[in-house]
């Protein structure tokens, strides 16, 4: 079963959380494989995607926001798009757009950066908003200086929250077809000296930053094939036996979908009567597919009617292929 666990250091300026996908992430690449009407990912999009989904989890539950986090990577190379979506009950889904062919050993540069445009957004999109209320949006390039290397996800997200949130970050993630997983540690928000929840110490910024930089090369140390393969009471144990921790209750996160056939109604009214007549004339029906799951919605002629028709009009009698 999916799960997440979050942690503090008791008597120090840090937290920390780890989530590992693993229902969760099997029926999404389940319904992928199912679907007639998509190929399935190339393995380079697929770990993208499942490092994404492990971001998408820590990163809503690290700030429990009453919305949907959207993670969305734009960029120039094969992959157009991807988007990694997470609730606020941690119900995830993922999808990705993806053009031409992917070689099997590229990195994030060549997927999603070719020209050296490409970004990420992370949108926080509230579940309930008031009048003139606008979702939140905060984009980091991928072309940052992220220091040796070719950047990783980690890396540009790492970047992203000591951009947007000012706290430092240490984050690790890895996926494969099983097991979409990551560990994040986090500085607490503490300023000059004030006693840390749970050990009543004190100490100064300097001290602070020592402790966080201690225990993020600790879980910096953790390979991803550990991070995939083994429990997370293990990894606790190995990264951490010397520090007291303070365990939270776990939670489940779990794929859904929050696609619906009153959505894509609301799709096909945008496009206009004209053009869903014009896509009834040339294939007698009009077929949406969801990318994030994969279930179909069919509209036939009386469907699209009943979608124009005014209020008052007598609707006519349904013939809708479900």
């Amino acid at each position: 079963m999916s799960e997440l666990h979050k942690f503090l250091f008791d008597g120090l300026p840090v937290r920390g959380m780890i989530v590992r996908l693993t229902d969760a992430w099997q029926e999404i690449l389940q319904r992928r494989r199912a679907d007639d009407s998509h190929s399935p990912w190339p393995w380079p999009v697929t770990q993208m995607l499942g490092e994404m989904a492990a971001a998408g989890v820590l990163m809503q539950s690290n700030i429990k926001f009453n919305g949907a986090l959207i993670m969305q990577i734009f960029g120039e190379g094969p992959v157009k798009v991807a988007v990694a979506e997470v609730q606020h009950d941690l119900s995830l889904r993922v999808t990705a757009k993806v053009v031409g062919e992917v070689a099997g050993d590229v990195h994030l540069q060549q997927l999603v950066n070719v020209n050296g445009r490409g970004r990420c957004a992370i949108t926080l999109d509230p579940k309930d908003r008031v009048p003139g209320q606008q979702a939140y949006q905060g984009v980091v390039p991928l072309n940052a200086s992220y220091g040796e290397g070719q950047p990783d996800l980690a890396h540009v997200l790492e970047h992203y929250m000591r951009q947007s949130e000012q706290l430092d970050t240490r984050l690790v993630l890895a996926a494969d077809e099983k097991v979409a997983a990551g560990i994040l540690i986090q500085r607490l928000p503490v300023e000059g000296k004030k006693n840390i929840e749970g050990g009543g110490q004190e100490m100064d910024p300097a001290e602070q930053l020592e402790h966080f930089n201690r225990i993020g090369t600790l879980a910096a140390s953790l390979t991803h094939d550990e991070l995939l393969q083994l429990d997370v009471e293990t990894i606790l144990r190995r990264l951490f036996w010397q520090e007291k921790i303070l365990r939270f209750d776990p939670q489940t996160p779990r794929f859904a979908c929050t696609c619906s056939r009153e959505r894509v109604t609301g799709m096909i009214r945008g496009l206009g009567q004209d053009e869903a007549e014009s896509i009834l004339q040339e294939r007698g029906q009009i077929d949406v597919s969801c990318d994030f799951c994969g279930q179909h919605y069919r509209f036939d002629a009386v469907d699209s009617a009943q979608i124009f028709m005014a209020p008052g009009d007598r609707p006519p009698t349904s013939s809708t292929v479900q």
